[in-house]
């Protein structure tokens, strides 16, 4: 079941999941070729400055973004719950998100980006967009979760701050994806007011690479 509420730039739906009812903000394109679904990290919502961004840019470039609110974040909670229940809540949204009948790229930031990797096979994803992926917690370089990124099976890219301290791009391992650095930024892209690039030009980075990587998805 599903609730629709129409504004100004966006349609917000609700979907209902086994982990409880999720929100999708829908940023719809004119000429749409693929639906870019992007959901949040575990400490914050949709209202980040990447989502929110690729939301304003992309929908002119022929791509539909969704933004998707896990049924937690709906549900008013501050944490996160466990990865099978992200899961489980994300694979209720799915079949909504492919309702357009468009390829579905799969994505988020944070725990969203290892939602992603983790179900874009089994989900049949077109592909996953990995913001912020935190390859391993802050200080634990050996607690990698390097797996679930080269387990995604589809094409992937990887968005990751410089100075991330969830893994700075060096620390990746090889692998079948591209990463894109923005230079200074940390888990949430933001850029010290010390650094050669300004905040506008870091989102700029993000938002011009997955123009670019969407743009070559056949």
């Amino acid at each position: 079941m599903t609730n629709v509420t129409k504004g100004s730039d966006a349609t917000t739906e609700t979907v209902e999941t086994e982990a409880g009812p999720a929100r999708i903000t829908w940023h719809k394109a004119k000429q749409a070729r693929l639906v870019l679904a992007v959901s949040h990290g575990a400490g914050g919502g949709i209202e980040a400055r990447d989502l929110r961004a690729l939301a304003a840019v992309l929908p002119a470039h022929g791509v539909t973004v969704a933004r998707v609110e896990q049924p937690w974040r709906v549900a008013g909670k501050k944490l996160a719950p466990a990865p099978r229940t992200l899961d489980l809540g994300w694979r209720g949204i799915w079949p909504a998100l492919a309702g357009p009948g468009l390829p579905v790229v799969s994505g988020g930031r944070s725990a969203g980006a290892r939602v992603a990797c983790r179900t874009a096979t089994e989900l049949g994803a077109h592909a996953v967009l990995a913001l912020s992926f935190p390859l391993h917690p802050p200080g634990k370089p050996e607690k990698s979760r390097a797996a679930e990124l080269l387990g995604s099976g589809v094409p992937t890219l990887v968005v990751q701050g410089g100075n991330d301290p969830f893994g700075k791009p060096g620390e990746f391992p090889e692998g079948p994806y591209g990463l894109v650095e923005v230079p200074y930024g940390d888990h949430g892209f933001a850029v010290p007011k010390r650094a050669e690039i300004t905040q506008e030009e870091a989102v700029a980075v993000i938002t011009d690479a997955v123009v670019e990587w969407t743009g070559s998805l056949g």
